[in-house]
């Protein structure tokens, strides 16, 4: 019932009492009850959204930024990328692989641990988002996996593998030369020599041709497989392994590279057994 404008304050006061005893018994406990939960299940999605977050981080896929132009023009400054971090646990790293990796330990000094709890803090934070870039983490292409033979250059100015050569303009920085700095390496075990795609703007293995592996970084430090770009919306795509990688003649000559030499050296005991075999047989024929 509206309130009476006439009506002494003392007499509206009673009246709101009144109304508000008619009201149904616990309603006022149920909004309570329902604010209550309201609160709680959405703690307990933003608890779960954050479990899953690190799950996949640690895992499956992390997404990463480019900090610079040594990826041009495969990759550009500023755009985020997916990187995988499950694929190598069901195939080996492969030659035309775009990698993520720690240079910590082998292109950098070891890192640190950090003298200020906050600014560790914050590095936990800024990780846990998932989005990494500038700092200790590289990103290139696999040019060589172990026991590649790779050398720069030959008489046309290519890269080659196992004496194999590259095609690479399809990747590479336009105009751009596929290295200025000559090198021969044979690709250590459990190693790999990577370059950036803008061969004139990459600090990659070619630069530390002194460090300890002579340039190569060791799998162990590899993150993951970048395989998406995300963003910029117009440059989604992904990132596959060029042709040139996929050449027959590059698989049979790393094949030929790794084949032991034990059949070799079962070739030639065949042949010295055969021999002894026929001497014992004319000596007894004597």
């Amino acid at each position: 019932m509206p309130p009476d404008p006439g009506a002494e304050p003392g007499a509206q006061a009673d009246e709101d009492a009144a109304a508000a005893a008619e009201q149904p018994p616990g309603t006022a406990g149920a909004a309570k009850k329902r604010k209550r939960s309201f609160w709680r299940d959405l703690a307990v999605i933003v608890v779960a959204a954050l479990v899953l977050t690190i799950l996949l981080k640690a895992f499956v896929v992390q997404m990463f930024y480019i900090p610079s132009g040594s990826m041009e023009n495969t990759l550009l400054p500023g755009e985020r990328i997916l990187v995988s971090k499950i694929v190598y646990r069901f195939r080996p790293i492969e030659r035309g692989d775009i990698v993520v990796f720690s240079g910590s330990g082998s292109w950098d000094p070891p890192t640190p641990p950090p003298s200020n709890l906050l600014v560790n803090a914050w590095d936990h934070v800024i990780d846990l988002v998932g989005i990494a870039g500038p700092g200790t983490d590289y990103i290139k292409r696999v040019i060589g996996v172990p026991g590649d033979h790779v050398v720069c250059c030959n008489s046309q100015g290519q890269i080659t593998v196992n004496g194999v050569p590259l095609s690479e303009s399809s990747y590479i920085y336009p105009g751009a030369a596929p290295s200025q700095i000559p090198f021969n390496i044979t690709v250590p075990a459990g190693r790999l020599w990577v370059m950036g795609d803008n061969r004139g703007d990459s600090a990659d293995s070619r630069y530390h041709l002194d460090d300890p592996g002579d340039g190569t970084i060791p799998e162990s430090a590899v993150v993951g497989r970048a395989f998406l770009i995300i963003w910029p919306v117009q440059r989604i795509s992904d990132l596959p392994i060029p042709n040139t990688f996929q050449q027959a003649a590059l698989h049979a000559a790393a094949a030929a590279a790794a084949a032991p030499p034990a059949a070799v050296g079962g070739g030639t005991a065949a042949l010295a057994g055969a021999a002894l075999v026929w001497r014992r047989r004319r000596r007894s024929r004597r």
